[in-house]
């Protein structure tokens, strides 16, 4: 079970803001893989760090992986899709460089189509001419081998097609199953925040990871998966906006026990969208843990009582029904011990001092004046009370 987990770009708490800065703070927080982000532009200066980035992750095998540009027009008209093509070269070109394992591309809006076939057909060739170009790039000018010492036995990089988040964008789960279930080299990007939204804020139980998995490994048989994972606000099927785990209903936990109790098959990737970037990342690592531990201390538990089962002669299921009962009693005396009244206590009552003597006149008069003193203060102590 491969669990990668890292950021959507340089750690927010990276002094430094180069690629390997960023990927030496991943590092150092046990995380295993970050996302570059060129979701607008690729400059040409940024080639130096990149190729940093690559002799980096060739050394240490961290995973790099890479985001092309979000407004892609792949379903627009020629000179639409020209543009588009110009941006997505660029993120070709930096994925060789940093030997990116995953490419995460977006189709787009609909633009004058309408969801069907027709649409679905028209970026399946479009994803088709953009792996073709991936592995020409990839291959080329042998001679650079030394410089990029990751490409002569490595891979292409994987294009990846991106769930989209509202409904006028191309790209629910149906449509990138279908283009990728007919594009060889291309695999579908499960942006789990985008599902959730587009679904109505469908992702609440293990079960429905479950089901998505399931799903996703049945239409195209696979058992790697790449996903993105945020916290998000939406609204009527549409993602309005990212926001970090905790301030959102799409809990993490579900998943982390989906992928402890049932993700045994799985080579997954985790990438964090989130605002919170490294933070939300190290706290969905931490929940994976959580439920890990949960898991043992189940496996410990059954354990236990399946050897006290064969010592009294009974059954597994006859203890643990037994251990239930006992808890469930336990916690109805609770309830009632608390629901109980308390009883009020009797106030003391003061013990009368035995007569004396009658004092001299002198000492009467001290004696008058201390108890004139003990009023004070008593009454003094009371007004502190009120304040």
């Amino acid at each position: 079970m491969p669990i990668k987990l890292g950021p959507a770009g340089v750690p927010l708490s990276c002094k430094g803001r180069t690629i390997v800065e960023g990927m030496d703070d991943i590092i150092s927080l046990g995380l295993e893989t970050m996302e570059v982000q060129t979701v607008r532009m690729v400059a040409p200066q940024h080639f130096e760090q990149y190729w940093q980035a690559g002799v980096l992750a060739n050394k240490t095998e961290f995973e790099m992986n890479i985001h092309g540009p979000y407004y892609s027009e792949l379903l627009g008209n020629r000179v639409e899709r020209g543009r588009s093509m110009t941006k997505i070269e660029t993120t070709l070109q930096a994925a060789r460089t940093i030997n990116a394992r995953h490419i995460t591309l977006h189709a787009g809006h609909y633009g004058g189509m309408s969801p069907g076939s027709a649409a679905n057909e028209q970026v399946a060739n479009v994803f088709a001419g953009i792996v073709d170009r991936v592995h020409e790039i990839w291959h080329d000018d042998e001679d650079e081998f030394p410089v990029f010492p990751w490409i002569k036995d490595g891979t292409p990089s994987k294009i990846g097609v991106e769930t989209s988040g509202r409904q006028e964008l191309w790209g629910s789960l149906e449509e990138v199953l279908e283009v990728v279930n007919h594009v060889e080299g291309t695999i579908p990007v499960l942006n789990i925040a985008h599902i959730h939204a587009r679904g109505h804020g469908k992702m609440r139980t293990s079960e429905d990871y479950g089901e998505l998995f399931d799903e996703v490994r049945e239409t195209i048989g696979t058992k790697e998966f790449y996903c993105h994972f945020s916290g998000v606000e939406h609204r009527s099927g549409n993602a309005m906006h990212y926001t970090q785990i905790k301030k959102s209903d799409l809990n993490f936990e579900p998943l982390a026990e989906f992928i402890v109790e049932d993700g045994g098959w799985l080579d997954i990737t985790l990438i964090s969208d989130s605002p919170l970037l490294e933070h939300d990342a190290m706290y969905m690592l931490q929940s994976i843990e959580k439920s890990r531990h949960r898991q043992l201390e189940r496996k410990a538990r059954e354990d236990r009582r399946r050897a006290l089962a064969a010592q009294t002669g009974t059954t597994p299921a006859a203890l643990a029904a037994r251990e239930e009962e006992s808890a469930k009693l336990a916690e109805e005396e609770n309830e009632d011990a608390e629901q109980q009244p308390v009883e009020e206590e009797k106030p003391v009552e003061a013990e009368v001092p035995a007569k004396k003597a009658p004092a001299k006149k002198g000492a009467a008069k001290k004696a008058a004046k201390k108890e004139d003193d003990n009023v004070f203060d008593l009454d003094t102590d009371d007004d502190d009370d009120l304040f």
